[in-house]
């Protein structure tokens, strides 16, 4: 089958996954008694975003089952991406779930399969997992102390632990500093729209989009 035609046919797939994911994320925001919003970039930023995603994957991945599991991780990442830009708030309920499948997945080797954590060791992703999910608790906490309030939430040590286990060594590093730099960005628009340094912006949302750039990125 034409490269054209899988990318497209996966477009598709992903646009249609995308609208799950909303919905799903309408569903989550209910169960944390939270009112999901409305507008259009909350309809219609998921499903656009993972089909142009998965048509990418579709036109450079031959495996199947490769591009399933990627396409698994866009997900997760994309649902991070928008719920939390739009309630402040990364969930357990997608996380823990999340960081199982990829370490599951870092471990595929041991397990007989081919996927492996991108041509790494093994163990590779649970030392990058436990790293950076170390590392942001310590900003965290420190962040606290200096500003006497909330720098970094839970939710975003978390994630920086799925984002270990997903991309190990050296990926990992590259996608956070993408996250910083997105989010430096984010920081001077929301500034400049709000025309005041008073308030907090999501963090979490830039660090997913930090790994996605990482993600197209991998062989």
């Amino acid at each position: 089958m034409s490269q054209y035609i899988v990318a497209a046919l996966w477009a598709v797939v992903g646009a249609a996954a995308g609208l799950a994911v909303r919905w799903g994320s309408v569903k989550l925001a209910r169960l944390e008694e939270l009112e999901p919003g409305n507008r259009w970039w909350q309809r219609y930023g998921p499903p656009v975003l993972c089909a142009v995603i998965f048509g990418i994957y579709g036109f450079e991945i031959s495996s199947w089952l490769l591009l399933v599991v990627r396409s698994v991780f866009v997900l997760v990442l994309v649902q991070v991406i928008f719920f939390d830009f739009e309630h402040h708030l990364i969930l357990d309920r997608v996380m823990f779930p999340a960081m199982a499948f990829a370490l599951l997945v870092s471990l595929s080797p041991l397990l007989g399969g081919g996927l492996g954590l991108w041509h790494q060791d093994w163990w590779v992703g649970i030392v990058m997992g436990l790293g950076a999910g170390l590392l942001f608790l310590l900003l965290s906490i420190a962040g606290s102390a200096i500003f006497k309030a909330e720098a970094l939430g839970f939710g975003d040590v978390k994630l920086a632990v799925f984002m270990g286990l997903l991309l190990g060594w050296p990926f990992t590093f590259s996608a956070l500093f993408y996250g910083v730099l997105l989010a430096a960005i984010g920081a001077i628009v929301f500034m400049v729209t709000h025309r005041s340094m008073k308030g907090t912006i999501a963090y979490g949302p830039y660090l997913a989009l930090g790994a996605l750039l990482v993600l197209l990125q991998l062989p």
